[in-house]
């Protein structure tokens, strides 16, 4: 099974790369089409997202065979070998950089609008495509990138051949690839939609990227819940406008790709987000605390209390985004008297868990279930017949229970968007 579009691949490929979560990960993707794909990636681990710009220096008289490669800032990385085999003069060499070099201050022209590049020295750099056929841009990319500083260098794409491990030993520290058909014909052959990537698409994930970095704040937190302490990414907008507390689902957690989608969209609309693993590791162990509605919605009430004390977003009014069994706690939780929850959202949720509390949430309820995800849809059906609250159910069409279908998680983020402005105080005049 190959990926819808480059979004769902980049949303694999960042769950493939969680365990770099927590690290001073930087990730490039290779413009054109690795940047949507590094832009669900750097959502998923939280870190910066850039481009990393690098054009081929191709042999004198045979410009498709690589004598090696140049990149931002001067970096240049030869090789040796095939200067030799080839009696390649350091003047030619010259020559072809400096044409090289200024078509690659066109493209960084072009795509950083006058942005800086993000430092990669020491830090770990992950380095992004849509997928590897020979794998010459990426070697280029990674030898770009050691030779910017890198202390570490993972390339990841979502798809490669059978047996690039072997042929690009050696380029990274590490090799991640969500698939590797085999046959392989071409890299496009696994998306159902591989439509060429324009450059104004590069530019807005950039832009989107910046707006992260510009954020008041955007980190890994330690959430005080109750007896124990769970974890938590907070991201602040400059001047917040409210704060939506993330419930995750069943089998989820705050890494989850496509609750960071969400969160990225919210953000872009002034909202602060805290994604929160309602439960420890050790915890997550028993299944059954995955279910436990009681315990998940007095959790999240100590979430809460916390957001409402910490400086960073304290005075903010509190909603909740929650996804199938998250979506129940934190029904649940605003049930509860006193709550204070501003509004709701719940997509692909179980809200019908929440049982004889729905008749006493007061926030305004908005549920969001895909097309054809049946049994979920008609569940949210009947526990909306049970909300006495002002709630609102729309099914996203064609989207099933995951949203992965490509344009629905979209569709589903910007209708939460807009209800969170709608209806958090003070948010108002930013509905769209």
């Amino acid at each position: 099974m190959g990926f819808v579009d480059r979004a769902a691949a980049g949303r694999r490929l960042g769950e493939q790369l969680a365990h770099l979560s927590g690290d001073d990960v930087v990730v490039v993707g290779l413009p054109r089409g690795g940047v949507p794909v590094a832009a669900e990636v750097a959502r998923a681990l939280g870190a910066p997202l850039d481009i990393i710009a690098v054009r081929k220096l191709g042999v004198p008289y045979q410009p498709e065979l690589a004598m090696g490669a140049i990149g931002e800032d001067g970096a240049r990385v030869l090789d040796e070998e095939v200067i030799r085999l080839y009696g390649i003069s350091p003047a030619e060499i010259e020559s072809v950089e400096a044409r090289e070099r200024v078509q690659l201050e066109r493209l960084v022209q072009r795509f950083r609008a006058g942005r800086a590049p993000t430092p990669l020295a020491g830090r770990v750099v992950v380095v992004v495509d849509d997928g590897i056929a020979t794998g010459s841009t990426a070697r280029a990319a990674c030898h770009v990138a050691r030779a910017q500083g890198a202390q570490r260098v993972v390339l990841a794409v979502p798809v490669a051949p059978v047996g690039w491990r072997d042929r690009l030993t050696g380029i990274a520290d590490e090799l991640v690839s969500v698939l590797t058909p085999d046959p392989f014909s071409a890299v496009g052959a696994h998306y159902a939609d591989f439509t060429q990537t324009t450059d104004e698409q590069v530019i807005d994930c950039l832009r989107r990227g910046a707006l992260t970095r510009s954020a008041g704040r955007d980190e890994e937190v330690a959430v005080e819940a109750g007896t124990v302490t769970v974890a938590g990414h907070l991201a602040v907008p400059a001047s917040p406008r409210g704060v939506v507390v993330f419930a995750h689902g069943s089998g989820s957690s705050r890494h989850s790709p496509r609750n960071r989608e969400v969160a990225s969209v919210l953000n872009d609309a002034g909202l602060a987000t805290l994604l929160v693993d309602l439960l420890t590791r050790q915890e997550e162990l028993d299944r059954g605390n995955v279910f436990d509605v009681d315990m998940l919605a007095q959790r999240l009430i100590d979430v809460t209390g916390w957001v409402r004390c910490d400086a960073r977003v304290a005075g903010l009014t509190v909603g909740y985004f929650g996804a199938s069994t998250g979506a129940a706690a934190a029904l649940a939780a605003a049930a509860r008297p006193g709550a204070g929850i501003g509004a709701i959202v719940s997509r692909g949720g179980r809200p019908d868990l929440a049982g004889p509390l729905l008749g006493s949430v007061t926030a305004p309820t908005l549920l969001i279930v895909g097309g054809l995800d049946d049994v979920v849809l008609r569940l949210n059906r009947q526990a909306q017949s049970h909300l006495r609250c002002r709630s609102q159910l729309i099914v996203v069409p064609g989207a099933t229970h995951l949203f992965d279908e490509p344009g629905t998680l979209q569709t589903a983020a910007a209708a939460a968007r807009d209800w969170f402005l709608e209806h958090l105080p003070g948010t108002h005049t930013l509905a769209r």
